[in-house]
């Protein structure tokens, strides 16, 4: 099978378009012929070298797959041969990642792909709906009637989320710069804040007449959690996806008893199902900003990092179609 290899860490030449052997399939595992597969912030960080211990190379990466299951193994009881799927492979599992024509899956991790969606919009869901869904629901416990901010809301996690809060009955603030301000307010939110121009801090103190938000989800990083507790209802949550790059002066935490949640999103099939009805009842949709080839995965990662694609920022997810 063609396969996109990483052969050392480093910039997006780092990779190799190499023939590999399709991988065997064990009990309870499927073998899948890939579709489609997508882009994650965490696919570059991978290649550039921030989890070395956890990758070795050569490695096949990628974290989303939308295809058809082409091979069941011993004891899999809920898949046949045929069937549409979409899932993330297990993060830094031994089965290897997306960015091949087949790729070898955990039954377990598994579900049926939302039937009113292409392979490419499939694939496109699968780790930031997972992260979106175990950050909100999972995390943060989010309620109707509640309030939350994400910070992000036009990157691939917090276009997502912001839809899936809506669909949970939440008022929605979000961050972004000023041109993705008409784009936010589409997907559903209820107030957009350039941080460019803006005070976060000051404008949800004026909008929630000082009461502050029960929820704030960091897809940024930065000083966002040191800065969260000054947005915070009493008994607020905060939850980051993302790494924590410098020390952080949390002790304003205190004054509005906040709780802190940190996620690397965990793959399982419930979140995935529940995703699926979302999707398929048309309250979340997929948003894609650029398509490429297999062979184009460097270009791709280029352009995610970037975020740019010939000179012109995009929204939503890079998305790759392998088949």
């Amino acid at each position: 099978m063609k396969a996109i290899v990483l052969t050392k860490f480093g910039g997006p030449d780092s990779f190799e378009l190499q023939e590999v052997p399709i991988p065997e399939v064990g009990a309870g595992e499927l073998l899948v012929r890939v579709h489609a597969t997508a882009i994650n912030p965490l696919d570059y960080q991978i290649r550039r070298g921030d989890y070395p211990s956890y990758v070795r190379l050569p490695a096949i990466i990628g974290h989303d797959v939308s295809g058809v299951v082409e091979k069941v193994g011993p004891g899999v009881a809920d898949f046949a041969v045929g069937d549409e799927v979409f899932y993330t492979p297990q993060i830094f599992g031994p089965k290897g990642g997306s960015y091949a024509q087949y790729n070898v899956v955990a039954e377990a991790l598994v579900t049926r792909k939302p039937a009113n969606l292409t392979h490419e919009e499939a694939a496109s869901m699968t780790l930031v709906g997972g992260t979106a869904w175990e950050a909100l629901v999972t995390r943060a416990k989010l309620q109707p009637a509640e309030s939350v901010l994400i910070h992000g809301g036009a990157g691939g996690v917090g276009s997502i989320a912001i839809q899936l809060a809506k669909s949970m009955g939440a008022t929605v603030y979000t961050t972004c710069r000023g041109r993705d301000t008409a784009f936010v307010r589409d997907l559903g939110a209820d107030h957009a804040i350039d941080f460019t121009s803006q005070d976060y801090i000051e404008e949800i103190a004026a909008m929630t007449g000082r009461k502050g938000v029960n929820v704030v989800l960091d897809t940024i990083g930065g000083m966002t959690l040191t800065q969260s507790p000054h947005v915070l209802s009493d008994g607020g949550r905060v939850v980051s996806i993302v790494d924590l790059a410098t020390p952080q002066n949390l002790v304003a935490a205190w004054g509005v008893n906040a709780e802190y949640h940190f996620v690397f999103t965990r793959q399982n099939r419930g979140k995935l199902l529940a995703l699926r009805t979302l999707l398929e009842s048309g309250r979340i949709r997929p948003i894609i900003g650029a398509r490429f080839s297999l062979e184009q995965i460097p270009q791709a990662h280029a352009a995610l990092e970037r975020g740019e694609v010939d000179g012109q920022p995009f929204h939503g997810k890079v998305v790759i179609s392998v088949a």
